[in-house]
């Protein structure tokens, strides 16, 4: 996308140039990380490839297959700048664009998903693979990459969470930490929640099995839930029942939690 089209890119820009003024200790790390390059998927590029390189795939050439997964797919470029919006309209904690590309982990885990993501759907499991075992030793996020997972995503703190292969997530959707979206361990094959648009899950959550959280709805911190969830009610305890209607037709945009 270039530069010169790239609302966001322009901020993030606007952004680092005025914080390497403020804070000139950290001048060298935002010019490697945003000033170098000329759009943002070089800079994300190079943020998630210094943090997920190793001695088995140093960050050099780690670099080079995140850039070809965001090449190759310009979906991921859309989803990549949705995200960041949801983010910043969702996170009181988050007052600009560059905040989540340089120091969220949840952001970071949610775009390294996408590349592998990328890598499963063209047939390149052990890649795929390989990449989702970095993304949850790093992140302490797990995400299957033959998960299916929209756009306007926000991951708060994301430590602990993981979701299964078959899950699938649609576009507007909010967690916190220590979610799981897992199966149930008693049977194969599509195992996994499919979470429609909008749904908004508090921290601790557990959705498991092959069931449907329906659109808009939201899911109370520490719940677990074992069955389908209604459109647009509010479920908690353990196991979960409805126990309200959301004020907020997509609850996920008011990231407000249940207790």
């Amino acid at each position: 996308m270039p530069t010169n089209r790239d609302e966001i890119w322009t901020l993030m820009r606007a952004e680092a140039e005025r914080d390497a003024l403020a804070e000139p200790a950290l001048a060298s790390f935002l010019h490697t990380s945003v000033l170098a390059h000329d759009r943002l998927e070089g800079s994300l590029s190079y943020i998630l490839a210094a943090k997920l390189g190793s001695e088995t795939l140093p960050s050099m050439s780690l670099r080079s297959l995140i850039l070809e997964a965001f090449d190759s797919d310009p979906w991921i470029g859309l989803a990549i700048r949705e995200d960041l919006r949801a983010v910043l309209s969702r996170d009181p904690a988050c007052r600009n664009y560059s905040v989540p590309l340089l120091f969220f982990k949840g952001f970071h885990a949610l775009q390294a998903y996408r590349v592998a993501h990328y890598y499963w759907q063209v047939g390149r499991p052990a890649m795929a693979l390989y990449l989702q075992s970095r993304i949850s030793e790093v992140f302490a996020v797990d995400i299957h990459p033959g998960a299916v997972i929209g756009k306007g995503i926000m991951f708060d703190h994301a430590t602990s969470v993981v979701i299964g292969e078959t899950a699938v997530i649609e576009d507007d959707f909010s967690m916190l930490h220590e979610v799981t979206l897992g199966g149930t361990g008693k049977v194969g094959g599509d195992r996994h929640p499919k979470i429609r648009k909008g749904v908004m899950i508090g921290a601790g959550a557990k959705v498991l099995g092959n069931i449907t959280v329906g659109e808009g709805a939201k899911i109370g911190a520490g719940s677990v839930v074992l069955e389908d969830v209604a459109p647009f009610t509010t479920v908690a305890g353990i196991p979960a029942r409805p126990v309200s209607y959301p004020r907020e037709a997509l609850p996920a945009l008011d990231t407000e939690p249940i207790s």
